[in-house]
C-alpha cells in the first residue's frame, strides 16, 4: 500500500475516532455536572473524577480532529499521539486502581479471596478503558513515519 493511501486511511480513522472520543467527553462532562451515574452495556459513567475525565476526553477528541487534515505531516501525527497519550494516562490510572482494589480483602481479611479477586476485573469499565485499544493504532503510524524518514534520508 502506498504512503498516500495509508495516510488517507489514517486520517479517516482518526477523524471518526476523534468524533467518538469528543462525544464521549461531552457526555462525561454533562453527566458529571448533573452528578448522574449511567450504565450502558460494559460502560459506566460515574465517579468523582468524571468531570476531569470528560474534559481530557473532550480535548483528546479535539486533538484527534485537528490531526486529520494533511495526516502525512509529522506534526499532525504528533497531535494524534498526544491525544492517545491523554487517553492512556486516564485508562492507565483506572487500570492501576482496579488492580489495587482487587488485592485488598473485605472487612476482617487483609487479602481478597480468589473469587473476589477475579470478580473485580469484570465490567463495567469507564469509557477510557474501552477506547484504549483503539488508540494503539497511532503507534503504527508513528513507526511507519520513522521508516519513511529513514528512506528519505537514504535518497538524499
Amino acid at each position: 500500500m502506498d504512503e498516500n493511501m495509508k495516510d488517507k486511511i489514517g486520517g479517516l480513522y482518526f477523524g471518526v475516532f476523534g468524533i467518538v472520543v469528543f462525544l464521549v467527553g461531552i457526555l462525561e462532562i454533562g453527566l458529571g455536572v448533573l452528578n448522574k451515574t449511567v450504565h450502558f452495556g460494559p460502560l459506566i459513567f460515574s465517579g468523582y473524577f468524571m468531570l476531569w475525565r470528560g474534559a481530557i476526553l473532550f480535548f483528546a477528541g479535539i486533538f484527534y480532529l485537528l490531526s486529520v487534515k494533511k495526516f502525512s505531516d509529522v506534526h499532525q501525527k504528533a497531535k494524534a499521539m498526544v491525544a492517545s497519550i491523554m487517553i492512556w494516562i486516564i485508562a492507565g490510572t483506572q487500570i492501576f486502581s482496579i488492580i489495587l482494589d482487587s488485592i485488598i480483602g473485605d472487612g476482617s481479611r487483609w487479602f481478597n479471596t480468589w473469587e473476589g479477586f477475579l470478580s473485580s476485573y469484570a465490567p463495567p469499565y469507564i469509557p477510557s478503558i474501552i477506547l484504549l485499544p483503539f488508540t494503539l493504532v497511532v503507534a503504527y503510524y508513528v513507526l511507519s513515519n520513522k521508516d519513511t524518514d529513514e528512506k528519505n534520508e537514504m535518497i538524499e
